[in-house]
């Protein structure tokens, strides 16, 4: 029995633990195609940042103290991260030509204490000005506030 506990713990520490806060989240556009089947956990949660909506349909955020809501995701496969990075437009660490730049971050549960540390794709801050990213200041991105905000922007 023991031993089972040990397997479980070991596999847990290894898996690749990433929050989404947009298209790749639960029911999100790429969610399908990227997570569906490949996921060994998923859990409701919030990090630190700033949320904002871009006008070609997806969000981004950027280092800020609010709370962005979201999903940890724990897959078990690195080629699962990796698809991930090409998605995200992720070359590599400190890569100019990164579309978001992948870090680690601390991912907190409904009652605000630590979950764990995850990986999660932010965008520059002059980026998001260049783009004419909106403020979500619920925290909660999805197609209907992105809408709203692009409805909104014209």
């Amino acid at each position: 029995m023991i031993f089972i506990i040990d397997c479980a713990l070991i596999q847990y520490k290894h898996m690749l633990k990433v929050f989404v806060y947009g298209t790749l989240k639960p029911n999100g556009k790429y969610y399908q195609m990227y997570c569906q089947g490949k996921t060994l956990q998923e859990t409701k949660c919030w990090a630190k940042g700033r949320l904002f909506a871009l006008p070609m349909g997806y969000p981004a955020i950027i280092e800020g103290d609010n709370q962005v809501f979201g999903y940890l995701l724990s897959f078990a496969s690195v080629k699962d991260l990796e698809n991930l990075d090409e998605l995200e437009g992720y070359v590599g660490k400190n890569s100019p030509f990164n579309e978001y730049h992948r870090q680690k971050i601390m991912v907190y549960n409904d009652a605000n204490y630590p979950l764990d540390e995850a990986w999660t794709y932010f965008m520059t801050e002059e980026k998001v000005k260049v783009l004419k990213g909106i403020f979500l200041p619920s925290g909660w991105w999805d197609e209907e506030s992105q809408a709203r905000c692009l409805f909104h922007q014209k």
